[in-house]
């Protein structure tokens, strides 16, 4: 690639990056500082307050998305790929001389803080829809009745068009998203002209004053000012879908310098029209832009769902490679961007839980108090997790480590105290949901290790069933027969049973193990470990990254070894199928037991997950008690 090229690649993915990693951020603006306000019942709209809330607005930006995420955290990226999973994989292979029970409290606060992340992929959508379509409470009074089935109708449409991947939608959304900011600057430069005395509220003096003097009402605006942030996670785990270059351009460039031009020009009409609190930021709008604004406006909060939605695809394709959910169809949206992915069945559930929370809370709101528990208890994740970055993969002195980190964490844990009070309001529902992604993911890993185990109980070593295959020779016949077993020192138990019941073998028998390391991908020359054990066995290990769609054939063709050649036209693929099956064993409770098997029994067909031709598959099924 050429420098021009170069160039020109990185405006098309920082604009790119516009539509799909700064939407939530760059449409907070809508409803941030009118919720300030309203989590500050009681709070008087005077200069003292305004200027106040400003100043933590402002600083809430400087110190979370522009010091710690875009300058640290991004720095912690697991070849290239970020997001809480994916710094959870980053730090395993740096714990393992702390103690078992110490990294799996690390590993389970990484998980439960990506759990996290899908109840606040739920509500994203239909805040930010709702609160652009409420535009039309100021431009058309008389359609309020309609603000909810319009949200409901746009949310859809949202939805049914994931299938068309991050990169077209990036296409499309980025130069809207150019307008968007691009207006956003334009409404708030009036009101400043006007009022210019707000610019001082870039002072951490206003935050410090406003503070000491009003600690209740501080308290609860923090809340809702913590809506400014709240794409910040999601930023990070759509690293890989754009690059750091072209989010970090996008930010300093544009997103930035709009919304605190934004929130400057709304602070600036409430100190000379108080009563503009109920939505400042249409109120900062000529009457004859209003309708324009609020079209605008719903589309850019369509685009600001995008980051969420593909946040929860790309931690969704981690979680089912590292094996903590099980295996479900994924779709590669983008030939030159590997990140960049669809998942129906996450899409489709994100899709019924947005309409559900659009419907049952009806105003942006209402579903303010639900919004910001789950993201500030993510982030003091990440905090404590890139603090293990530090020290043991940066190797910071830990001085300077505890230091950076504990300003965060005192940044985060504020936040997070301000939030948790919402519990009750609302607050309570992305913490279920992240409870209970959280258990699907542990009784998953949990399960497949208690199903390796009884497997492996009755183990026979491959060797010595090559031994006995010598010793008595069994009947031939032409091909190669491929069985997928995690082990390939061992005799899969599907190998067993087709020998039982058909008294045949195959010419040449491979055993593959599929193994996804710790990394997002794997260099082809890494790819493959192979084994020739003689009688016409072979033992292969393929190495995919969790971002890496395992595609078996392909990799096979790709050997070059004298003692392999791959001939897919008389290839059969032997699959096991467990049949799980819950019992009084110990091992897990049993609730989660039957937890499992459900889970199990839905999984996506592996043949499909592996990439297999389905006219030259054969599973060969086997009861497995757990």
């Amino acid at each position: 690639m050429t420098e021009g090229q170069g160039k020109k690649y990185l405006l098309v993915m920082s604009v790119g990056a516009l539509g799909v990693v700064y939407g939530d951020i760059g449409t907070s603006p809508l409803y941030a500082f009118r919720e300030a306000f309203v989590a500050a019942d009681g709070l008087t709209v005077d200069r003292a307050s305004v200027m106040g809330v400003l100043s933590l607005m402002f600083w809430a930006l400087v110190l979370i998305v522009t010091v710690k995420y875009l300058v640290f955290v991004m720095r912690a990226d697991n070849h290239g790929e970020g997001g809480i999973l994916a710094l959870a994989a980053l730090i395993q292979p740096l714990t393992k001389d702390i103690g078992r029970r110490a990294r799996w409290v690390l590993i389970g606060i990484g998980l439960f803080g990506t759990a996290l992340l899908y109840g606040d992929g739920m509500i994203t959508p239909a805040i930010s829809v709702l609160a652009a379509v409420e535009g039309l409470e100021v431009a058309a009074p008389g359609l309020e009745s309609f603000i909810v089935p319009i949200a409901v109708i746009i949310i859809v449409v949202l939805f049914a068009i994931q299938h068309r991947g991050t990169a077209t939608i990036g296409v499309v959304f980025g130069p809207i998203m150019v307008v968007w900011f691009s207006v956003l600057i334009a409404l708030g430069i009036g009101p400043i002209i006007r009022e210019p005395a707000v610019l001082t509220a870039l002072s951490p003096s206003h935050a410090v004053s406003f503070t000491a003097q009003n600690p209740l009402f501080a308290f609860l605006a923090l809340g809702a000012i913590f809506l400014v942030v709240t794409g910040s996670e999601a930023l990070y785990a759509d690293m890989g879908h754009f690059g750091k270059r072209p989010i970090r351009l996008g930010w300093f460039a544009m997103v930035f310098p709009a919304l605190l031009v934004n929130y400057l020009g709304q602070g600036a009409l409430l100190i000379s029209q108080p009563t503009a609190v109920t939505n400042p930021f249409f109120e900062m709008a000529p009457s004859w832009a209003l309708i324009p604004i609020v079209a605008l406006a719903t589309v850019a909060t369509v685009i600001a769902s995008q980051a969420l939605i593909s946040g929860a695809f790309s931690l969704t394709m981690q979680a089912v490679q590292l094996g903590y959910l099980p295996r479900m169809g994924i779709d590669q949206t983008s030939a030159r961007e590997v990140g960049q992915v669809y998942v129906p069945a996450v899409n489709w559930a994100l899709l019924a839980a947005c309409v559900t929370l659009v419907v049952s809370f009806r105003s942006s709101t209402n579903l303010a108090a639900a919004y910001g528990v789950a993201v500030t208890t993510t982030m003091v994740i990440t905090t404590i997790l890139l603090y293990v970055v530090m020290t043991r993969r940066w190797n910071w002195n830990t001085p300077v480590a505890v230091g950076l980190t504990g300003l965060f964490l005192a940044v985060d844990l504020v936040f997070f105290a301000a939030n948790i009070v919402k519990v009750p309001a609302g607050g309570w529902l992305p913490l279920v949901v992240g409870a209970v992604v959280f258990t699907v993911m542990t009784t998953w890993k949990r399960g497949r290790m208690l199903v390796a185990s009884r497997i492996n109980r009755g183990k026979l070593p491959i060797e010595r069933f090559i031994g006995s295959i010598a010793e008595h020779p069994q009947t031939r016949v032409p091909g190669t027969a491929v069985y997928l077993f995690p082990d390939t020192e061992s005799t899969p138990p599907a190998l067993l049973v087709n020998l039982r019941y058909n008294d045949v073998l195959h010419e040449t028998i491979v055993v593959v193990s599929v193994q996804t390391e710790e990394i997002p991908r794997v260099p082809k020359a890494r790819r493959t470990t192979l084994h020739a054990y003689g009688e016409g066995f072979i033992g292969i290990v393929l190495h995919f990254g969790f971002f890496e769609q395992p595609d078996v054939p392909r990799a096979l063709s790709e050997i070059v070894d004298p003692q392999f050649g791959f001939d897919p036209t008389v290839t059969t693929y032997i699959l096991g199928r467990e049949l799980v099956v819950s019992t009084d064993r110990p091992g897990m409770a049993r609730w989660r037991e039957h937890l499992f098997a459900f889970l199990h029994r839905n999984a996506a067909n592996a043949a499909h997950f592996f990439e297999l031709p389905e006219d030259r598959v054969v599973e060969v099924g086997s009861r497995v008690d757990i």
